[in-house]
This record gives structure tokens, sequence and C-alpha cells, in this order.
């Protein structure tokens, strides 16, 4: 979710698309050398090459939820909310390698309970992290050596997820999505960054991403030839500041690219209150929030990310999405549905 906004400092002028050179040597898609990957290596060192080559092949995400839960400022309650958020029913999680606002170790911990305890498999979650730049960090609490190199404190942060999100001896750890939590402060470090992480999909890393982030960057990362791995999802701030994204979330649709959406309530006390949310809330008789995530949800293309605290309002916000799914379905509903997606359109200027 949120972080330093760097991206308020990123300079295109003088960054030409084309001169964005190549860093290093393309891998194989199908081969992982971990002579690049000396952080990670000893992750591996008991499983067979071999085996590890074949298991890459076929690495796909896990389908992305509607509603992930969002794991920011939580703290020290981060292991506890995030079990209680995985027994309600969430089967996403997002959350960063970023000790000024998340505990990843911590969501790791949630994550391997709910797994030994039959709560939920590996395989049917989504789970998301994200590599954060300098900009974004506490000086005093990295996962990584600020004065090493751009490509090593990659290496070094992705290797602190995959220690946090690794349940057993005998198999690899991975991360669904990992996403660059903003640009960086110029083109060049964040093609140097992006093609980094490159390096892991699909092996480590199924797909990667991007956050707090202006059209110009999503669009050269879609078009540059440089760039081997297309962005599969965009997770920024939906919010009035922003024009709720309606053009950058437009071109996603364009490009098949998921988008997520965080403040979503606290970033839209007027939205949470408006004609069409509550008239949607009254009329399936469900909490004006779990309305506001529905709308979000049938603009198209979208995630939304869920950080409450209350057992009950995960419970209902998950229940609540698919009632409004069943009711916009629903001869009695479709109407009314309809009616209530196209007047919320038209108050965030979105093309009906």
């Amino acid at each position: 979710m949120c972080t330093t906004r760097s991206w308020e400092l990123f300079n295109l002028v003088g960054h030409s698309l084309s001169s964005i050179k190549t860093f290093h040597t393309k891998r194989s898609n199908s081969v992982f050398n971990f002579s690049h990957h000396r952080h990670i290596a000893p992750l591996f060192k008991q499983q067979s090459f071999l085996s590890f080559r074949f298991f890459a092949m076929d690495a796909k995400p896990a389908p992305m939820p509607k509603l992930l839960y969002g794991t920011a400022w939580k703290k020290d309650a981060t292991a506890d909310l995030v079990l209680l958020a995985l027994k309600a029913g969430f089967r996403g999680i997002d959350t960063a390698a970023q000790p000024r606002h998340y505990k990843e170790p911590l969501v790791g911990d949630a994550v391997k309970s709910a797994i030994s305890s039959g709560i939920a498999k590996r395989g049917d979650l989504f789970i998301q992290t994200k590599f954060t730049s300098i900009d974004g960090q506490d000086p005093d609490d990295l996962p990584y050596d600020p004065n090493a190199p751009l490509e090593e404190q990659v290496h070094a942060s992705v290797a602190s997820s995959l220690r946090s999100f690794r349940y057993a001896d005998s198999e690899e750890p991975y991360i669904d999505s990992l996403v660059l939590h903003s640009p960086l402060r110029t083109l060049p470090d964040t093609a140097k960054v992006w093609k980094t992480l490159e390096t892991y999909v699909p092996h480590l890393i199924r797909q990667l991403g991007i956050s707090n982030t202006p059209l110009q960057v999503i669009d050269y990362l879609c078009t540059s030839p440089d760039i081997a791995v297309r962005p599969a999802v965009v997770q920024n701030r939906f919010y009035p500041s922003t024009d709720w994204e309606v053009d950058l979330r437009a071109y996603c649709r364009e490009k098949d690219i998921k988008f997520q959406t965080f403040w979503t309530l606290s970033g839209n006390p007027k939205l949470l209150r408006s004609p069409p949310v509550q008239k949607l809330a009254t009329n399936i008789n469900i909490e004006q929030p779990v309305a506001l995530y529905a709308l979000v949800l049938g603009l198209g293309g979208t995630s939304v990310l869920d950080g409450t605290t209350n057992e009950t309002h995960m419970k209902d916000d998950l229940k609540g999405i698919e009632i409004v799914n069943d009711y916009a379905q629903s001869d009695q509903g479709q109407s009314v549905w309809s009616q209530c997606l196209r007047e919320f359109k038209q108050l965030i200027g979105e093309k009906v």
C-alpha cells in the first residue's frame, strides 16, 4: 500500500525509452542461474537443480482474489490479524519488505500457521509483497545494505521475503506477486530494479507489478523492448486527488493489467455517502463500505485492498461482495445494479 511518494521526484526528462540499455545478459525463462542470486542460493542448497528447473517452467500465480487483506500498519498485531483474515476466508495477502509500515516476517508466520492447521493450502493463496527503495524505508531498519548497488539491494530484499514465506523444507518458497513499491527517482534506476526482479520470474516470483506510479512509467514497462516481463498489476490510491485514476485504469484494462485500489474507504468519505452507494447498500441490506467495494470492483479489472482489523467486518466484506454479485445477476437486481454502477461511474468521471 502506501509508501513515501518518491515517484513525485521521478523525472522522465532526458531519459528516452531507447536510452535505457539492458544491464545484464538475458537469462532463459526455464533455467534459473544461482550464480546471479547468491543471497537466495542457501535456500535451495538441499534441492535438486533439475527438479527445480521443471518446477519453475510451469509456475503460475494463484488467481488474484477480489479482496486482498492489507497488512500495513498492523505492527505487532500483524500475525494475529492475518491469521484471523485467513480464517474469515481471505485468500489474498498484501505485504512488503518495508519494516517502516509492514511486518513481513509476521505475515509469513500467520500464513505458515494457517497452512499447518489446514485453514488454507499454499497453492490457494495469493501472496504479494514489495521491494521498497531507500526513499520509502526507515534508514535505521532496512532489509538490505543501503550502500550496496541497486541490484544487490533487490536481491537482499527478495531473499528476506522468500525466507518469510518458506513453509516446508521439501518445497521451494515462492511469491505470487512482487510489486515495486514506487518508481525510483530516475527511469534508468527504475529499469535497473525491474530488470533485476525479472531474473526471478517465474521461478521464485510468479509475476511483477508496480505501485504509486504515474501512467508514463506503466507505459514504459508495457512498451519498451528492453523490458522482458510486463507488469501484471498496478496498485495505486483510489481517491479524488488522482481523479480515481480513470485514465490509468483504462490503460490497465487495455493491457490486461489488474488494478489494485487502496485508500478505497479512508480516501473517499464523500463517495461512501453518495447516492449510488447508499442505494445499493439499502436495496441489498449490506453495509456502505461493502457497497463501495462492490462498485469499485464493478468498474472492471480491479481488486481492492481491505485492511480491516475487525473480524466481523472481515467476514461481512467477503460475504457481502458475493451477495452483491448474486444480486446483480438476478432478475430483481440487474436494473438496480446497472443504475447504481452508472451513477457511480458518472461521479468519478468514468466513461459510461
